[in-house]
């Protein structure tokens, strides 16, 4: 059994699929120092390898393990390592949300959340705000990126920030995201409350949500565009505070991505066919 920096990872028993990435060699290393049990996979790199079937891209594989070798949970790295993708002792994987939503909790109860407050990025489920607001912590939007997050922790003075995707921020121990060091502090986390990755998960209720994604003749400015425009003031007035929408150009391809979200799945439904209608018949 070892201990450093006081974290004990004795009766653990964790499945690392470092991705065939940069974690290869440090990430089992680890977690075996701090007494875990640990089973690694996707720890051979050639140099072609790197997230092919495996790592936070295909966490479904650590999944597969988590459920075949009764593990306690899945650590996917991905390839530079600095996200973190978990699944549950079911093999479950669990959203990005709502890892952040149980470590803000935590982090709180610790009496280590600064300002009782996190940045997520515009891409979070609502379900997470809703939860977080409960236990008294806010949620600042930045854009997306784990840049924006951290100039935003800055701007505030937040220690614990990330996004959905698996980037996770612990300003007390690093200045940008580092897999290895979110899923120690999420293994930390289920020691020291003596409860699953499961249990622990289970704070927020997330919101149905859809994605779409159109492509595009050009990008004229969404102001530009009258039809859209009045189809977003339509939404934003006929959810209130039980859903939003948010509409953007991809930043790197003619594209645009409407993202809608709501409490009740078939209004989310309705409103993407709605979206999706007047974007062909105003822009192409």
């Amino acid at each position: 059994m070892a201990s450093i920096g006081g974290m004990d990872l004795s009766g653990l028993k964790v499945v690392v699929d470092a991705g065939n990435g940069s974690g290869f060699e440090v990430g089992p290393h680890i977690f075996r120092e701090l007494g875990a049990e640990v089973i690694a996979v996707a720890v051979t790199p050639d140099g072609r390898n790197i997230n092919e079937g495996c790592g936070a891209l295909h966490a479904e594989q650590a999944g597969k393990l988590v459920r075949e070798t009764g593990a306690d949970l899945g650590v996917s790295l991905d390839g530079d390592a600095d996200r973190v993708i978990f699944t549950d002792a079911h093999g479950r994987v669990i959203s990005g949300d709502r890892v952040m939503a149980m470590c803000a909790i935590s982090l709180k109860h610790a009496g280590k959340l600064s300002g009782d407050a996190m940045v997520a990025t515009v891409m979070s489920n609502l379900g997470m705000d809703e939860a977080l607001r409960a236990e008294g912590i806010s949620v600042f939007r930045a854009g997306v990126g784990d840049r924006m997050v951290l100039e935003m922790m800055r701007e505030k003075g937040i220690v614990f920030g990330g996004e959905n995707s698996g980037h996770l921020i612990f300003a007390e121990h690093a200045t940008t995201g580092d897999g290895i060091v979110s899923a120690l502090q999420v293994c930390r986390m289920m020691k020291e409350s003596g409860k699953s990755l499961a249990e622990l998960a289970s704070v927020m209720r997330e919101y149905p949500s859809k994605l779409l994604n159109l492509p595009v003749r050009e990008k004229t400015p969404i102001g530009d565009l009258p039809k859209l425009t009045a189809l977003i003031f339509e939404v934003e007035k006929s959810f209130g505070t039980e859903g939003r929408q948010l509409v953007r150009y991809s930043g790197t391809e003619n594209k645009i991505r409407v993202l809608v979200e709501h409490r009740d799945a078939d209004t989310v439904d309705y409103w993407i066919a709605k979206f999706r209608e007047t974007i062909m018949e105003e822009i192409g």
